[in-house]
């Protein structure tokens, strides 16, 4: 935990920018009935039956000291969509950064490995020399060798 609190603690440098990642699965809902009308001044009423329409994930980075966020929506959590967010936030949002800090979870689809599922090996290298990944876990491992 002492690393990311360490992390939080850093200022800003573009050249090294640390972003916040995580994901929330997310349930999707559809009305069964048009809700009512109401009158002005009054709030919106909607019946309490819902449609269920599946599931979907959603990917939050979110950069605070640059007050920059982004949302990916996929259709699962898989350490291959972890893996094309990962690219995305190499290639697509922070292509001129030396190395990205990224503070996430430790859920056992964030691993390094998958990038070598969606890229050639020598890219999914690249990919991973940018991302500085900090997480409770990995300071546990660190400071004690545990699991």
């Amino acid at each position: 935990m002492e690393d990311v609190l360490d992390v939080y603690e850093m200022s800003y440098d573009p050249a090294y920018p640390t972003v916040c990642f995580d994901e929330k699965p997310k349930q999707l809902i559809g009305e069964t009935r048009v809700p009512c009308l109401t009158m002005p001044g009054q709030s919106a009423r909607y019946d309490y039956e819902y449609e269920r329409n599946g599931t979907c994930n959603l990917f939050m980075f979110f950069e605070p000291l640059r007050a920059w966020r982004h949302v990916d929506i996929t259709d699962r959590r898989t350490g291959n969509d972890w893996a094309y967010a990962m690219k995305d936030l190499v290639d697509v949002y922070f292509p001129d950064s030396e190395r990205i800090r990224v503070v996430m979870d430790n859920l056992n689809t964030h691993i390094i490995a998958a990038l070598y599922n969606i890229v050639e090996p020598a890219e999914a290298r690249c990919i991973a020399r940018k991302l500085e990944i900090h997480n409770a876990k990995a300071w546990i491992v660190a400071e004690y060798g545990g699991n």
